[in-house]
């Protein structure tokens, strides 16, 4: 496996993204992976397969690219070139595509453990002073409003075509980040999530009270 093919590939595509999908975005998710499995009996391929996932995962994600179906294959080919077999490329291709919070809306997604631990480490990138960041860059990147009405209380269980329209910043949190915690899969991946979570709800707090 040529990773680091890869991790060229997918800094050409990702590094001048302006919605919080960037490269920065993707060294993070790798670095999490790691923290994730390092106690965790793991053989070295099962590590790369992780890794590759991470590096990966946002290269047909529905807001980044247009034509899904075409960048699915432009990414087949890469991992073919790069030295990867059918059964490893069928694991990264089926994490990646079915480990977002959107892909888990109407149900939740059978993962491998591998699949679980990416989708951990991704989500922990969506919560806590980095989430937050993201939430606002992505927010203003989509022309969405700060907020309007709020209610500290609200709950937002939306389907998945509702969530797809986008909402404001705010509004977001309850739709998703604050839900992140209780659908992690991995014992680390939980710890990490319960400090973030807590950064979450104290900065919403401050928030508020400033807004008030």
């Amino acid at each position: 496996m040529n990773i680091t093919k890869i991790e060229a590939y997918v800094k050409s595509k990702l590094e001048s993204d302006k919605t919080g999908h960037d490269y920065q975005h993707i060294k993070r998710v790798v670095n999490n992976c790691k923290k994730i499995y390092q106690n965790i009996d793991l053989s070295e391929e099962d590590k790369n397969i992780i890794i590759s996932a991470a590096l990966v995962h946002d290269l047909i994600d529905y807001k980044l690219v247009d034509n899904i179906e075409e960048e699915k294959n432009k990414l087949i080919k890469l991992l073919e070139e790069s030295g990867y077999i059918k059964n490893q490329i069928d694991e990264i291709i089926y994490i990646i595509e079915n480990m977002s919070f959107s892909a888990n809306i109407a149900g939740k997604k059978e993962l491998s453990l591998l699949g679980k631990i990416v989708q951990d480490a991704d989500r922990l990138d969506a919560i806590g002073a980095i989430g937050i960041a993201r939430t606002f860059y992505y927010g203003g990147s989509k022309g969405h409003h700060m907020y309007d009405d709020l209610n500290k209380n609200q709950v937002r269980d939306l389907n998945k075509e509702e969530y797809l329209k986008g909402s404001t910043v705010i509004d977001h949190f309850y739709e998703k980040l604050l839900k992140i915690k209780d659908l992690m899969n991995t014992k680390e991946g939980l710890k990490i999530a319960e400090e973030r979570h807590k950064f979450m709800e104290e900065y919403l707090d401050n928030f508020y009270s400033e807004v008030e």
